[in-house]
C-alpha cells in the first residue's frame, strides 16, 4: 500500500514538473479560445460588411434630401421627391405604443404573480415552461394568430393598425414576463426577510424592496422587447400591413381615425422598397436609407436601456 502511495505521489510530481516546464501553456485551452475568437471575428466581419453596404446605399438619400425623406410618403416611383418614410414612422410609433401599453403592464404583473404569489407546484412550473416555450416560437406563428383573431374574425375582414399592434404585443409578452421574472428572482432573500421582520405586508415588500431592486433588469428587458417589436416584419405582413403605395392621410398622426384604416410600418416599408428595387434601382437607395433610420432607432432604444440600467444600479448600490 505504501509503495502504491509513493508511486502515485511520484506521478503527481511528474505532472506538476511537466506543467512547470511547459510554463503553464494549455494547448487545448488556447486552441479552443482561438476558435471562439475566430467565430466572433467572422460574425463581426459579416455584420460590418452588411452595415457598410447599407450605409453606402442609403446615405446619399439622407444627405441630399433629409427633410423630404422624413416627411414624404410611399410612392410608385423612386424619383418622386415626395418619397419618404413618414407613414412607416407613424405606424411604428403606434405599434410601439400598443406594445408598451399592453405587453409591459401584463408582463410585469404576470412575473410578480408567478414569483411572489403563485404556489410552487406542478401547475406553476408548467406555466413557466409554457411561457419560455412561447418566447421561442417563430414570429410568423404570431402573425398567423393575429390574422385569425384580429383580421379574419372581424366583420369587415380588413387589417387595421390595432391588429398589428396587438399581435406584436402578444409576440413580446412572453419575453417581458421572462425578463421581469428573472430580475425579481435575483432579488436577495435578505431584503424580503428584513422587510417582513419589521412587520411589512406582502405588497409593501414588493413595492418598497423587490420592484426597486429589480427595476434595472425589468427596464432593460422591456425596452429590448420593444426594440424587437418595432423591427418585426413577418407578423405585420401576415396581418396585412401595406407593402405598396398607401394613400396619404389628412390630419395629425395623433388622429384616432387611422386606427380603422390600412397601415404600414418601417419594416414593411423596407420590404416593399426592396421588392420594388428590381424594376427601379432608386428604391434600393431608399430602402438603405430607411434601414439606417430603423437601425438608429433600435440602437437608441438599446442605449436607453443600458443608461437606465446603469442609473438604477447606481441608485440601488
Amino acid at each position: 500500500m505504501a509503495m502504491a502511495t509513493i508511486g502515485n505521489s511520484g506521478a503527481a510530481e511528474r505532472r506538476v514538473e511537466d506543467e512547470i516546464f511547459r510554463r503553464g501553456r494549455d494547448l487545448r485551452g488556447s486552441g479552443f479560445r482561438t476558435m471562439l475568437f475566430a467565430a466572433l471575428a467572422i460574425s463581426i466581419l459579416f455584420l460590418v460588411v452588411l452595415l457598410i453596404q447599407v450605409f453606402v446605399d442609403g446615405w446619399p438619400v439622407l444627405d441630399e434630401r433629409f427633410g423630404d425623406f422624413w416627411s414624404g410618403t410611399l410612392r410608385s416611383r423612386s424619383s418622386d421627391d415626395k418619397l419618404g418614410i413618414s407613414q412607416g414612422m407613424i405606424g411604428s410609433f403606434w405599434i410601439a405604443v400598443f406594445v408598451a401599453v399592453i405587453a409591459f403592464p401584463l408582463g410585469i404583473a404576470a412575473a410578480i404573480y408567478l414569483e411572489e404569489y403563485a404556489p410552487d407546484n406542478i401547475v406553476t412550473k408548467t406555466i413557466d415552461i409554457a411561457i419560455r416555450n412561447l418566447a421561442g416560437v417563430p414570429s410568423v406563428v404570431y402573425g398567423l394568430l393575429g390574422l385569425f383573431l384580429f383580421v379574419q374574425t372581424r366583420e369587415l375582414k380588413d387589417s387595421t393598425l390595432y391588429a398589428g399592434g396587438i399581435t406584436l404585443a402578444i409576440l413580446v409578452l412572453p419575453i417581458v414576463v421572462i425578463t421581469a421574472a428573472e430580475a425579481i428572482r435575483a432579488v436577495p432573500s435578505s431584503l424580503r426577510q428584513g422587510a417582513y421582520g419589521v412587520g411589512a405586508t406582502k405588497w409593501d415588500v414588493i413595492r418598497t424592496q423587490i420592484l426597486p431592486f429589480a427595476a434595472p433588469g425589468v427596464l432593460t428587458g422591456t425596452l429590448l422587447a420593444l426594440s424587437r417589436a418595432v423591427g418585426e416584419a413577418a407578423p405585420l405582413i401576415l396581418v396585412g400591413a401595406i407593402t405598396g403605395r398607401l394613400a396619404p392621410r389628412d390630419g395629425s398622426f395623433l388622429s384616432l381615425e387611422q386606427f380603422s384604416d390600412r397601415f404600414t410600418a418601417m419594416p414593411i416599408v423596407i420590404v416593399g422598397w426592396v421588392q420594388e428595387s428590381g424594376r427601379d434601382a432608386g428604391f434600393s437607395a431608399a430602402a438603405g436609407a430607411a434601414i439606417v433610420v430603423l437601425l438608429a432607432f433600435v440602437i437608441s432604444m438599446n442605449s436607453v436601456a443600458v443608461v437606465l440600467r446603469n442609473y438604477f444600479e447606481k441608485k440601488r448600490g
